[in-house]
């Protein structure tokens, strides 16, 4: 019988979008289990609390059964010895996050020289998504629909005080079908 391969991706998920959760859904093919550890950072100030990131991916990681979210702070090789993690899970989008990815895989192969880290593209309609370009547009007043779980969407709104946007065209967007107002 082999060993079972536990997977962990870890990020902020500050919120979460549909470009995280294509990659959760490509780990939870590869490895028998996969965590997605969502990281507490004190010197960082996310706009959503960790609970409101840890909910929002349970909620979104019941369709992986393999699928777990947990929590973590201090430093990722020691929550992956801690749960007994064999493989870190990161997405790039392009060549730019491939150079910092690198480096922060081959940083964490030297604290814990059994740690691989396996690196994951994501698909191209989610190449430009980040979480924080969702919150700049949300902030805006933009439509992050289809980027974001819907939950996700209508907290970005509340968070910034926005409704969602109109469907362009419509009689009910007060900025009209151009979107200037």
């Amino acid at each position: 019988m082999s060993a079972v391969t536990l997977a962990i991706y870890p990020g902020s998920f500050d919120p979460v979008t549909n470009g995280h959760l294509d990659l959760v859904e490509q780990a939870a093919a590869v490895f028998d289990h996969v965590i997605v550890a969502v990281l507490q950072n004190p010197t960082k100030s996310p706009l959503f609390t960790v609970g409101e990131r840890v909910h929002w991916l349970r909620n979104a990681a019941r369709r992986w059964p393999n699928v777990e979210v947990d929590q973590f702070q201090g430093l990722l090789v020691d929550y992956a010895r801690l749960r007994g993690a064999a493989v870190i899970v990161r997405g790039v989008r392009e060549m730019a996050d491939f150079e910092a990815e690198r480096r922060m895989a081959q940083m964490n192969r030297h604290l814990h020289p059994s740690l691989v880290t396996v690196f994951l593209p994501s698909h191209s309609q989610y190449a430009y998504v980040s979480s924080s370009l969702v919150k700049e547009v949300a902030s805006l007043g933009g439509d992050v629909g289809g980027l974001v779980p819907d939950e996700v969407a209508e907290a970005l709104y509340a968070r910034f005080a926005q409704r969602p946007p109109a469907a362009e065209g419509s009689e009910s967007n007060p900025r009209g079908p151009s979107g200037a107002g």
